[in-house]
Formats: C-alpha cells, structure tokens, sequence
C-alpha cells in the first residue's frame, strides 16, 4: 500500500515539509503536482526515506491540496502515461508527431508499417545516470557542437525533471534534447516505447547521437537479473531492431565496497551475456598515468586491467571491444558531477573512466 502521510510546507529552498512533527526534506514534480508554497497543505509519500533506501534521502510529494488540484483541458490528447494509476496524466508522444511530420513530407510508411528510418545516429547505452555527464562531456570533447540527445527510460527513477545532471547539460548545450520513453516521464518530449523515441529522436528530432539509459538512482535486489541494469539490454535490443549503431558503455569501479560491482559489475556482465546480438564496449585504456594504481590494501578486482580482462572473456569475440584514451584530469576540473554514491573521482576513478571511454566512442562511431 502506499504509504502516504499529510504534513504542512515550512520551508521551500530546500524543499521541507513537516510531518507529525518533524521536518523532513522532499521533492515536488512541479509539472505533475503544481508550484508549492509555504504554509500549503500537501500529501508525501514517505516509504522510501522510512526504509533507509540509497535513492530516497527525501519524501516525494503526492498532491498539494492547497494548489494544483485543477489542470487545464488537454485538447485533442487521447495518450496518458502512468495509466490506471492515480497519477494517471495526458501527453502528446513524440511518435504521433513524428508520423503527421513523416506524412506531411510525403515519406510515408513500408507496407508492414516500419518507416525508412534514414539517419542512423550511433546510440550508447548506459545502466546508471551518473554515466550521462562523463559521456556528454567526452563526447563534445572529441566532437564540437554534436546534436547529442538523453532519451530516459526505465530502470530508475520515472521523473525527467529529478535530474539535475540533465538540466546542466542542456545548461551547457552538451545535450540537445531531452526524451521519456514508457513510464518515464516529464522530458521535453514523451515516447510511448523506448523503441519509438529512438525511432523520433533518429527522424524528427535530428538528434545526431543518442544515450538512452535510465533516470537518477536505480532499483537493484543484488540478484542477476532483478535489478534496474537490465533496461539496459531493451534499450540495445531497440537500438539494434532499428539498425543503430549500438555501444554499451559498461559499468566498471576501482573501490566499490560490494564484491558484485567491483572491477567489472554484475549489471553489465549479465547484458552482455543474454544480448541477442552484438554490440560495441568502449574501454578506457589501461595504462595511464596516476591511475587506476591503487593501494597495496585496495580490494582484488578493483584495477582497470582486472575488469578489462573480465571483459574480454566476457565478449569472447562476440561483442567488440573498443579502447578509447580519456582525459581523467579534464573531466574532474570541467564542474561535471564527479562522485559517484559518496565516492570521488580520485577514489573510483574506473567508474568515470568508462563513460569518458563511451563519449569518445560514441563520437568516433558518428565519424566512420
């Protein structure tokens, strides 16, 4: 059941909402719920800041009964997102559009009703956020004024507008447009499947490279397939399916604290193992100076070569690997989110490595 609690706003930067008597941070989906004020009467959800869990540091924000209980008629709509759900709310799909603007340029539609994609933008794939920034930096780096695009799906959190790394990005022009496919929601434009906001992004949005991965944190249960990673291997098998030149860009750490995720993670070994087809793995090269040499007490593992030899048995000659030189020290002085869960970019430099490995890539898949 859901867990919800009523409580009073006190407080509005940072975002506070008093519940039976004490102050506990949250979060408001403004586009969802309406603007929020001080002294407004409002509903959280507390559930994921009363189990302790990693991704909810704050209550979310389920109505506002002060404001926002009226929205606005959306004429001519006939698509929701979050349907038979109480948060139930209309959208215009990006697919819809892309169709009127595909008919109204005389392109039409192959008799089995799959379109002549056109333009192929090499796509990567990513299982974490916090490999988006590396990625769109690394990218522009190598590639001034590339059309790169963040098409969000599922695997995290559903919101768009949760990500701060996001609205940097698009701050900085390091993205040029900003997707939610299937139960995510809230970007610049919304896609009904993963597959058709690729299929969008690739004809109408003219968006020249993709990322598409999920939002901010991720649901795991330390299994191997249940856990929000393996979006990961629908947003390669959608990619592929449209003739996209696919990455994955792999999930690697030099120093975390859990067995399954340091060196090579369990994520990424578990997509690469049930992919239909092949795809390309950018790998940051290994020998750099000042890392990935860690400490005579670092975990067994946690080096760069260690993952990368995991790989390369991992790919066996089926998937590609293909090493990148990155430029740690740009990165980390570039004022780019650089920690990952309470971690630096001098302590997992690995996690970094890979992603700036993915944007060079990526870039370099748009030139061949």
């Amino acid at each position: 059941m859901l867990k919800l609690r009523r409580g009073v706003v006190v407080s509005i930067e940072p975002l506070t909402v008093e519940v039976g008597g004490e102050h506990r941070p949250a979060w408001a989906d403004i586009a969802m719920v309406g603007e929020v004020e001080v002294g407004d009467d409002v509903v959280v959800n507390t559930q994921a800041r009363d189990l302790g869990l990693g991704s909810g540091g704050f209550d979310v924000v389920h109505v506002n009964l002060s404001r926002g209980l009226v929205a606005g008629e959306a004429e001519g709509i006939h698509v929701i997102k979050l349907n038979y759900t109480s948060l139930q709310h209309p959208v215009d799909p990006v697919e819809i559009d892309e169709q009127a603007a595909s008919t109204a340029a005389g392109l039409g539609y192959a008799s089995h009703g799959s379109p002549d994609l056109g333009p192929k933008p090499p796509t990567v794939v990513i299982s974490l956020h916090g490999h988006l920034a590396p990625i769109a930096w690394a990218a522009a780096q190598a590639r001034p004024g590339l059309r790169l695009g963040f098409l969000q799906g599922a695997g995290a959190a559903l919101p768009g507008s949760l990500s701060r790394d996001v609205a940097e990005l698009r701050r900085r022009e390091l993205l040029c447009g900003h997707v939610t496919a299937g139960p995510a929601y809230g970007g610049e434009h919304e896609a009904i499947s993963l597959v058709g906001g690729l299929d969008a992004a690739a004809r109408r949005l003219g968006w020249e490279a993709i990322v598409v991965g999920p939002g901010p944190g991720i649901l795991g249960s330390a299994t191997r397939l249940g856990h929000g990673g393996m979006a990961a291997l629908d947003a390669a098998h959608a990619a592929l399916a449209l003739g996209l030149p696919t990455l994955l860009c792999p999930r690697l750490s030099s120093s975390d604290e859990r067995d399954r995720h340091r060196g090579l993670s369990h994520h990424t070994a578990a997509v690469l193992e049930l992919l239909l087809a092949p795809v390309r793995v950018p790998v940051p090269e290994a020998e750099l100076e000042g890392w990935p040499m860690l400490s005579a007490e670092a975990p067994e593992g946690g080096s760069a070569q260690a993952a990368l030899d995991e790989l390369i048995g991992l790919c066996g000659g089926r998937h590609d690997l293909a090493v990148e030189a990155i430029d740690l020290g740009g990165y980390s002085e570039s004022g780019l989110p650089a920690r990952t869960m309470g971690r630096s970019i001098g302590e997992d430099p690995l996690f970094f490595a890979a992603p700036l490995a993915a944007g060079r890539a990526l870039a370099a898949a748009l030139a061949g």
